[in-house]
Formats: C-alpha cells, structure tokens, sequence
C-alpha cells in the first residue's frame, strides 16, 4: 500500500470500515488489534496494552460523555438529520445538517434565516456560519432545549460506513462521566474496567482531562473546530511529577492530546486551564507535553493525521499506517487501535513508501 503522509494521503480501500462494533464480530472491546509502534512495531491485541507501557508512565483520558447528539426533522418540507455540534457561551448551539442518507446536506442550499422543525414543535433557526470561510457548520437559535429534545429523540451519530444503528450504549467509554461530546471520544472505547485494572496493577497511572469532542466530518481543507476544554490542577500536577520523574505522558486519543498541549507552556509544564481549545497541532506546532498517544485509525486526508505527526514524527506514522493497511486492520470507531510513541532519535522525513 502507498502512503504519502506529506499529503496526508492513501486509498482506504471499502472493506477496511468497521461496519459494527467489535462486540457483533464476537469480540470484547479489549479484544481489537493494537499496532504499536514506536521502536520498533508489535501487533497486539488491546488487553495487551500494560506490557507496552513502562510503570511510570500516565495515561491520560477523556471523561466527556457521549450525547445522542443526532435528530431528525424536517426542512423545507424535506426530511434531514440535524448533528448538535456543541452549545455556545451566549446559548445558542452550533449544528450539522445531514441528509437522512447520512451525507452532508449541500452548502449551497443553507442560508440564513432557514428553519429547521424539530419534534415537539420546536424550531432550529440558521443563523450564521460558525468558522470562517467555510458552510458546513451553522450557529442555530433554538425555541426548546436541546439537550432536553435529544434525551427523547435523540440518536448518535455515525455516518455512511455504518449502516445499521446501534444503540447509545456502543457510543459509551468506561471513562465518560460528563456529558457534552457530540461524538464518542473512541479511542478510548477498547478500554474496560478489567483492563484499567491491569494498567494500575502495573504501576502505570491514569488521571482525566475533559474535552467535549465535535462533529468529525470536516470540508476539505477545513481545520479542526474549537472545542470545550478543562484540565484539573490534580491533572496538571500528575503529568508535571510524572514528567519530572522521567514517565511518560500517553494520551488518550487526539482529544487528550489537544487538551493537554492547549494546557501546556512551552517548555512542556502543564497548568491547569478551561475554556475553549483553537489548538492545531502539525508541523508549525509539535507536542511539547505527549509522549504517546492510543488512537484508532483516521481517514486520507483527517486534519488528526498532522496532530499524530506532531506527537510521534512522520516516519512513526507512516510506518504504522503502511502496516496496518497492509494487514488488515479495520478503520473509524468500532475498528482497531494503535499505540504511537515518540522515537527517542529525531524522526526522518519521508513521502511515500
């Protein structure tokens, strides 16, 4: 398989979807692939997890909960999907209009003062769009609570891959406490209670962060969205002593991996913070913080890509990502995991394999 990472480009071919969970493949959350590579690579399963971590090391994870953040309702007499993004400081929210057939409902056709109706007689009125130079997402005034609309009606979210639509509970972390993610925090949907357990036996620590994940269907060129954020002083403490007394910090998904380095000074100290996160991670801006990161797989062209590069280097990533397409490993939030640590030499630039 050819991958140019310096494009953030490869052909993913259909069948490497994951069209399911794991657990209709018959198989434990814990029991997905895991290609760590750092070093050198290792397929493991995830269970496996604690003998790829050193005791010292923290993990770090995501508490936010997952939101039915998806609803359907009617626009212009035609029926739509509507994706709550997030809520806005002055209460508004920001939205996603879908098509019912799970594809982004054409730009060119939304415009402000649009009305969305909603269950409940409720109404969702376009007012603007949220990030500049771009239409996808649109800040909306709502007549009725969302969050109380999307407890009866809501659904979550997932795009054309998967087909069929599985219930709230296969959209759930062992971590999630606080609800606010329009979509799951997955990377750390292969963790279970055993497995926690397992890591701590080890002498490996683990401490939150919360960072309210958005929609993850971004236009082309498209940056990532700001997204609520907090980090505990008990966190920032945590990761400081850890680096300190030379661990390592391994973060839980691109979520943790933002919050942190949002958190962070230059020289790597951690401090406690909250609010919005307008982070972009890449070239320009590499981890000062994350040693590691346990993420799944992302799709050609994921803005994610360049915050992977920033944590482990080109040649990590691409190496890792050329292995997986080669052996099998399944794609997007019910597929398979990887661990990517930093190499401890400077990474090699590199295009294509």
């Amino acid at each position: 398989m050819t991958v140019t990472l310096a494009q953030r480009s490869f052909v993913l071919p259909p069948e490497r979807n994951a069209v399911a969970p794991p657990e209709a493949r018959g198989l434990a959350r814990d029991e997905v692939r895991l290609l760590v590579a750092g070093e050198r690579l290792t397929h493991a399963q995830f269970r496996e997890l604690p003998r790829h971590l050193t005791p010292g090391d923290l993990v770090v994870v995501n508490n936010s909960a997952t939101l039915a953040a998806a609803i359907d309702g009617r626009m212009n007499g035609k029926p739509i999907a509507l994706h709550f993004a997030t809520w806005l400081d002055d209460g508004s929210w920001v939205v996603e209009v879908r098509t019912t057939a799970r594809t982004p409902y054409p730009a060119a056709e939304l415009s402000a003062g649009m009305i969305v109706q909603l269950p409940e007689g409720a109404r969702a009125t376009l007012r603007e769009p949220w990030l500049a130079g771009a239409r996808r997402l649109w800040v909306v005034d709502v007549t009725a609570d969302p969050r109380c609309l999307l407890d009866v009606y809501g659904y979550p979210i997932t795009y054309s891959y998967v087909p069929q639509r599985w219930s709230a509970c296969y959209y759930s972390t062992v971590f999630g406490r606080i609800p606010g993610s329009a979509e799951m925090p997955s990377a750390a949907r292969p963790f279970t209670e055993r497995l926690v357990l397992d890591l701590i036996a080890a002498g490996v620590g683990i401490a939150p962060i919360t960072l309210h994940t958005g929609v993850s269907s971004p236009e082309a060129g498209e940056p990532p969205s700001p997204e609520r954020f907090a980090v505990s002083d008990s966190t920032a403490r945590a990761v400081n002593d850890t680096k300190a007394a030379g661990g390592r910090i391994i973060a839980v998904g691109t979520t943790v991996t933002r919050a942190l380095e949002t958190a962070a000074d230059p020289s790597g100290r951690v401090h406690a913070a909250r609010g919005w996160t307008e982070l972009v991670l890449g070239d320009d801006r590499p981890a000062h913080v994350v040693d590691g990161l346990i993420t799944g797989w992302h799709a050609p062209g994921a803005s994610h890509l360049d915050l992977l590069v920033a944590v482990a280097g080109e040649a990590t990533v691409h190496e890792a990502y050329s292995a997986a397409l080669d052996t099998g490993y399944l794609w997007h939030e019910f597929g398979d995991s990887a661990l990517l640590l930093r190499a401890k030499a400077p990474a090699a630039v590199f295009s294509s394999a």
